[in-house]
């Protein structure tokens, strides 16, 4: 119960620090309007794993120490080597977090699951396909078959940021200067900020640990900040190429001893992509509802989008198809090599198309992946983008494969473009079926 206690005085203290505004608000004021966050009913993979224990499908057995987690990543089908350990101390639960006691992630394209030591709250943030991030805690302490519950404002005080998120329900992987306590360092050159796969690899991972090889590169994971630590004189070499955390933490307690590179890097990369789709979708459906709203009060022509909405489709599409082909993507300037087996696991979970390549096939020595074009556009939250969303990516995407566009796609070679567009027309229906 003295978690649960410190739990409702983060709380309480959030609102201090938001200087009290935040006192009356309630679930409705994350709704967004007509998106309606707070009053739909999610079909996350979470939901969808709640119906199933709800009907009896499924059962969970919990262990000794880890309690359901391994049994609901299993069923979440969530693989145990995408374990990253992150110490700072981030998260709601950060009195039982710290450098000799780090949270661990595990996440699929869809579902990150948090982990804390000796907490009775396991957290869960899943991406749904009409309302993006949807988060939620399961207390293995209360009696009965588990239940998840969902959480709304708690997690979206955080989660719901126009600097972090764009704006929308989202996710946020942070890098921070964390002291020895695991507290993160507010007066530093290095300030809080959520990482993508556009961040230099040397400003990454502040506050995570990095087990894997990387050559000359250097990050920021594996290591302490003091008070007025200077970045230039920072020895990055003793936290690099790390096999093993022994001497930093005991990883006993954790289903794997590593905190893993590859899957560091494709967590940078798909917690901004899965934002950029959800603002995508709600900026659309907003556009389409102003639009409705003005046909209905006498205005706008029937049978087509007025040249005003299309626009506002357009400038909320472009940002997501940046993102996921890969703009001004950091470049890396030496191998990268993971540890877990999250490499092999994450390509093979790819489609492939009739040659064998798929959009998983990773690079790791000048970039991420080896197809320069993000694997969640087979994502469920991708494929429920509205109709004038999605037509409208993918006659960006045709113009960019075609090579008519690039004005900001000179990263894609001829071969690339070829490659990708390939591979969407073998394994993407809806992209093959549009002239």
């Amino acid at each position: 119960m003295q978690l649960k206690s410190s739990l409702w005085f983060l709380g309480a203290l959030l609102l201090i620090v938001a200087g009290g505004v935040l006192s009356a608000q309630t679930d409705a004021d994350f709704d967004h309007g007509i998106i309606a966050y707070s009053k739909t009913s999610p079909t996350d993979p979470v939901a969808q794993l709640q119906k199933r224990l709800d009907s009896g499908e499924v059962t969970l057995k919990s262990e000794p120490h880890l309690g359901y987690l391994p049994a609901i990543l299993r069923e979440l089908k969530v693989p145990v080597s995408s374990q990253t350990l992150v110490f700072s101390k981030t998260s709601f639960q950060f009195t039982q977090i710290a450098p000799s006691r780090p949270r661990a992630l595990y996440f699929n394209d869809e579902v990150y699951v948090g982990y804390v030591q000796d907490s009775p709250l396991l957290e869960f943030a899943s991406v749904d396909p009409k309302l993006g991030a949807v988060f939620y805690t399961l207390d293995e302490e209360e009696k009965g078959p588990p239940r998840f519950k969902r959480e709304i404002y708690f997690c979206l005080i955080c989660h719901d940021s126009s600097a972090n998120t764009g704006g929308v329900p989202g996710f946020m992987t942070l890098a921070v200067a964390p002291d020895k306590t695991g507290n993160a360092l507010r007066f530093v050159p290095v300030p809080a900020s959520a990482m993508s796969d556009q961040t230099p690899f040397s400003e990454r991972w502040g506050g995570w640990y990095v087990t894997g090889h990387h050559g000359t590169q250097r990050h920021r994971g594996n290591t302490t900040f003091s008070p007025g630590a200077l970045l230039e004189r920072m020895d990055w070499s003793k936290g690099a190429n790390l096999d093993k955390l022994d001497g930093l933490i005991d990883t006993s307690p954790y289903l794997r001893p590593t905190s893993d590179i590859v899957a560091l890097i494709t967590l940078t990369h798909q917690t901004r992509i899965h934002d950029l789709i959800t603002r995508a979708n709600y900026e659309t459906l907003r556009a389409l509802h102003d639009e409705e709203s003005a046909k209905s009060a006498g205005s706008g022509s029937e049978g087509h989008y007025s040249a005003v909405t299309m626009e506002r489709i357009r400038s909320a599409v472009e940002p997501l198809v940046r993102g996921m082909f890969f703009v001004n993507e950091a470049p890396l300037t030496d191998s990268v090599q993971g540890i877990s087996g999250f490499a092999a696991e994450f390509e093979n979970s790819g489609i492939r198309d009739r040659k064998g390549r798929s959009l998983k096939d990773l690079d790791l020595n000048r970039r991420f992946l080896r197809y320069p074009l993000s694997y969640l556009i087979y994502s469920p939250a991708f494929d429920a983008l509205p109709a004038p969303a999605k037509d409208q990516f993918y006659e960006r995407a045709r113009a960019i494969l075609s090579g008519a566009d690039t004005e900001h796609f000179r990263h894609l070679s001829a071969e690339d473009r070829t490659a990708i567009f390939e591979i969407l027309m073998d394994t993407k229906p809806d992209f093959a079926s549009r002239k």
